[in-house]
């Protein structure tokens, strides 16, 4: 892991405001590699293109008859997966603005979606306590597979080359591994929300409706560390890690940004940090390569991007 360079984040300014969505913005997406592009996701059922370094939208997707609440964009940004409370899965291809499939098959609303490392399966998570696999490639509308041993609804997702991480409201983290056709569950004790693993797989941050943070081993289920001070108990808050995998990043539900550092679990300062949006804080994201940028969205109807001064 790199070291720190203090407080990363919150020495970041504001570097556009995107608020062309009517009502919550629910997730929040970066293209792949170096690309300066963002996808975002709004109760108000589009999905909107945006170009963060001009702060300008490009491009409305706009099928869904029901909120969006996850987005994955594929390893080459020719198309992105999309879900909500449609009960389906949208693939879009980015270069025209519609949709070249509709995948359905769960029985309530689709909290997560996320593609496999070439994009040839997509996984669903859901309401109603499975996750599906679906085989792009093939013509079959059936799921290839589907797991469901949670016992409430599945809200996040990680799909990895060989294992699949589901975050459920049922208090676990479940880590399957589609080699060796094993499972492992970690027992968390409240409703999981967002599971976001290292880059080594070595560790994953999971986010709980319980206002806390914690920093797992994903072979052992030792907890290692665990983050406080903002305010999460009711809504979906993603985190994510800073630069370098540094830092421990998360929005809350007054609006506040807040940083960690991962091996002491301090707050960075300021503490606490300023108010940034003006409703709960719904997704943080940190771009894939450049380590001055990141972006927020909220229930407010906004999402932010935020740079550091040294980059602008």
């Amino acid at each position: 892991m790199a070291p720190s360079r203090g407080p990363q984040q919150l020495a970041r300014s504001l570097h556009a405001s995107l608020d062309n969505h009517k009502g919550p913005v629910n997730v929040a997406r970066y293209a792949k590699g170096t690309a300066k592009y963002i996808l975002t996701g709004g109760q108000d059922r589009t999905i909107r293109l945006w170009n963060a370094s001009l702060g300008t939208e490009i491009k409305v997707f706009a099928a869904h008859g029901y909120e969006v609440l996850s987005i994955s964009v594929a390893h080459d940004n020719a198309k992105f997966a999309s879900s909500g409370g449609d009960r389906s899965i949208f693939i879009w291809d980015v270069a025209t603005g519609v949709t070249t499939r509709r995948i359905s098959g769960h029985m309530g609303k689709i909290h997560a979606v996320e593609f496999n490392e070439d994009a040839t399966v997509v996984a669903s998570g859901s309401f109603d306590s499975t996750v599906r696999l679906w085989d792009l490639r093939s013509q079959n509308r059936q799921a290839i597979q589907v797991l469901d041993e949670a016992r409430d609804a599945v809200q996040t997702l990680h799909v990895g080359s060989t294992t699949i991480i589901a975050g459920s409201v049922d208090g676990h983290v479940r880590t399957y591994d589609l080699r060796k056709g094993e499972l492992r569950s970690d027992y968390i004790g409240h409703a999981v929300t967002s599971v976001v693993p290292t880059q080594d797989n070595q560790t994953y941050l999971v986010t709980t409706l319980d206002s806390h943070i914690r920093l797992m081993d994903a072979t052992t289920g030792k907890m290692l560390n665990d983050f406080t001070g903002h305010s999460n108990e009711a809504y979906r808050c993603r985190a994510c890690f800073g630069h370098g995998e540094a830092s421990v990043i998360c929005g809350d539900e007054k609006g506040m940004v807040w940083e960690w550092d991962l091996l002491d679990a301090k707050v960075l300062p300021p503490n606490p940090p300023p108010k940034v949006h003006q409703k709960v804080i719904t997704w943080t994201e940190h771009h894939p390569t450049d380590v001055n940028e990141m972006i927020t969205s909220s229930a407010d109807g906004t999402v932010k991007v935020w740079r550091h001064p040294e980059s602008d």
